[in-house]
């Protein structure tokens, strides 16, 4: 068919077909509301009554993306886990995203916890999800992992908004963040 045979506007609708609508599922932690949200924990545990003349600190090491809790037993110790995970979520810091270790004894009779800070999706949830958005019966849809991060390509944009839909509601054990959206 040639361009004087072809219907008016009919090649403006072959590529708007052909158009791959496509939005990025991540899951990362902002690092510095982490670091506001601990400092914020210090302040209340060092004005707190209960934890007056113990040990308990609060550690943040930026490179490695994890927590270190101190205190002096397991009950203090789950207290200071409380004030740290309630200030993480009111500067919006997904909690979902932090791994607790278990607590170990550590020097002068303390008790030490490592937490686990999860950037990025894990890659076996990764294939959750991508298993999950091919179960959902979605028809042209496809999900593609590329590295610690998915990207979902559709050729319908309402389709891409089920996508969205879908795994907002399903728990993957981390918080998705969507961005990167392309129409």
């Amino acid at each position: 068919m040639t361009a004087e045979t072809r219907p008016e506007g009919s090649s403006a609708l072959a590529l708007e077909r052909m158009t791959q609508c496509s939005f990025d599922v991540t899951s990362n932690v902002d690092l510095q509301e982490v670091d506001n949200a601990l400092n914020q924990a210090r302040k209340e545990v060092a004005q707190r009554y209960d934890f007056k003349g113990s040990k308990a600190s609060v550690e943040f090491d930026q490179k490695e993306s994890r927590l270190v809790l101190v205190a002096d037993d397991e009950f203090k110790l789950n207290a200071l886990w409380e004030i740290v995970s309630t200030r993480l979520v009111r500067r919006n810091v997904p909690v979902k995203n932090l791994t607790r270790g278990p607590a170990q004894p550590a020097a002068n009779s303390t008790v030490r916890q490592e937490i686990a800070l999860q950037q990025g999706i894990p890659t076996e949830k990764a294939r959750d999800i991508v298993k999950f958005i091919k179960e959902s019966k979605l028809r042209k849809v496809q999900a593609a992992i590329q590295g610690d991060q998915l990207r979902i390509s559709s050729g319908s944009k309402d389709d891409l908004q089920d996508v969205m839909r879908l795994l907002r509601e399903q728990d993957f054990g981390v918080a998705l963040q969507f961005g990167n959206y392309r129409g």
